[in-house]
């Protein structure tokens, strides 16, 4: 498949300015089990390789993304200023061409932008950064009222796929007891008192955004767990590659 053809744009009621991309596993030319758009230089692959798919995203864009060294957390980059490999899991731009990228294979990418187009936002919002605050860190960095702002949730791992423990949903219910509408019994071993769950990310996000005062939230529908002809997938496959979600204002 053609790379092109193998994008996702976001569809977004977002300004003219804002511009932004979500690459699938497609496209590339990366060997198994990385096939074949892996962008992850710290997952096994051949760096030739990666570094081959980077550069066939390269004319799509304005400049090098600041790619992330991601861990979890919720350190926000400016990727007006940023070097490559700072250790964060968001990042913000207000400089035209400057670009924000995510890299995931499960956890959730946040696309974040102002309605008038002057600062753009990415998170990496797996549970653990969601739990943390990483939304909530990127848009205080972005400095703008969130009622002005509009989020995009890019390919992750769906409701239907995403088993997590007891101590997950009660780490949420903590913060908002609302959560418990994202987490149903598993059928391997659910129910109260320390079973298993089956926990909607996409759910979570939306609450977490929501309660800051975002209404406009898209996207959302994907399941990188079940599209395995088109997402990478960790949860799925152990060994994989990485997508990337990149936003920027042109």
């Amino acid at each position: 498949m053609d790379l092109r053809e193998s994008l996702i744009y976001p569809d977004w009621p977002a300004p003219a300015s804002v511009k932004a991309l979500q690459t699938t596993r497609l496209g590339g030319i990366s060997a198994a089990p990385y096939d074949t758009l892996n962008l992850g230089l710290h997952v096994g692959d051949d760096p030739v390789r990666v570094n081959r798919n980077r550069q066939m995203l390269a004319p799509l864009m304005p400049s090098e993304p600041v790619w992330l060294e991601q861990v979890h957390g919720t350190v926000v980059a400016n990727a007006d200023a940023a070097a490559c490999r700072v250790q964060a899991d968001a990042c913000i731009a207000r400089q035209r061409g400057s670009v924000c990228v995510i890299m995931t294979a499960d956890c959730l990418p946040v696309l974040l932008c102002d309605e008038t187009g002057t600062v753009v936002g990415a998170a990496h919002a797996g549970w653990k950064g969601l739990a943390a605050g990483v939304i909530e860190a990127t848009v205080k960095e972005m400095a703008v009222e969130p009622r002005k702002l509009m989020a995009w949730l890019g390919p992750a791992i769906g409701p239907h796929a995403f088993e997590v423990g007891a101590e997950v949903r009660a780490t949420f219910m903590a913060h908002d007891a609302k959560a418990a509408e994202a987490f149903l019994p598993s059928p391997s071993g659910g129910g109260a008192g320390g079973g298993k769950y089956h926990a909607d990310i996409y759910l979570l996000a939306r609450q977490r955004l929501s309660a800051l005062g975002i209404a406009r939230i898209s996207g959302g529908t994907f399941c990188t767990y079940h599209e395995k002809g088109k997402f990478f997938s960790y949860r799925r496959d152990g060994v994989t590659g990485r997508m990337g979600t990149f936003i920027w204002l042109g």
